[in-house]
């Protein structure tokens, strides 16, 4: 028997290269996989870069804002100065001087549609008037006493709008035409 038979070296020198072959096609793709030594480092910079950079953006962004409000305060604290009367208003907006503001009315903007905002006044001028004048007759001054300011829903319908705003508008305006009805206008 030969003990270096062809067969035998043949067969030996291929499984070799095969080996070889298998080894060397692993490192690539480890390699392929991880290029750089280090790669977690690069990793950490580019994440903190990309953190830098968002503060930065939103540090800007809070700047304009800040510039925004500091611009509308200064125009708004100028039309203060040359209105001042603006600044003298209960709680309604209307003005403590017997001006009224707003439209005419003082009575603010407290939200609603159009509708809703005349219905209330109306109703809560018309109510309170009437409730001024029967009070003048016993002398007694105590706009707060009547149910119809404790309501305040005369006239109002859902399809309006805001419930708490018709109220607010009514009580307002019943103050008012209370005011009147108890003084006699």
């Amino acid at each position: 028997m030969k003990l270096f038979n062809a067969k035998n070296i043949g067969g030996a020198l291929l499984g070799f290269v095969m080996l070889l072959g298998t080894v060397m096609v692993a490192g690539t793709t480890a390699q392929a996989q991880y290029p750089y030594p280090n790669q977690d480092q690069y990793r950490r910079q580019r994440d903190y870069e990309r953190a830098q950079r968002e503060r930065e953006r939103q540090a800007e962004i809070e700047r304009q804002r800040q510039m925004r409000d500091d611009q509308w305060n200064r125009n708004n604290d100028q039309w203060n100065r040359n209105n001042d009367r603006w600044n003298r208003n209960d709680q309604w907006g209307r003005d403590n001087r017997g001006r009224r503001g707003r439209n005419g009315d003082g009575y603010g903007n407290l939200g609603g549609s159009y509708e809703l905002r005349q219905t209330a006044l109306n109703a809560g001028y018309n109510e309170g008037n009437k409730a001024g004048r029967n009070d003048r007759r016993s002398g007694r001054y105590d706009p707060t006493r009547s149910s119809a300011y404790r309501n305040a829903l005369k006239d109002y319908n859902s399809r309006m709008g805001d419930r708490y705003a018709y109220q607010q508008y009514f009580r307002a305006a019943f103050e008012n035409g209370y005011s009147d009805g108890y003084n006699g206008y």
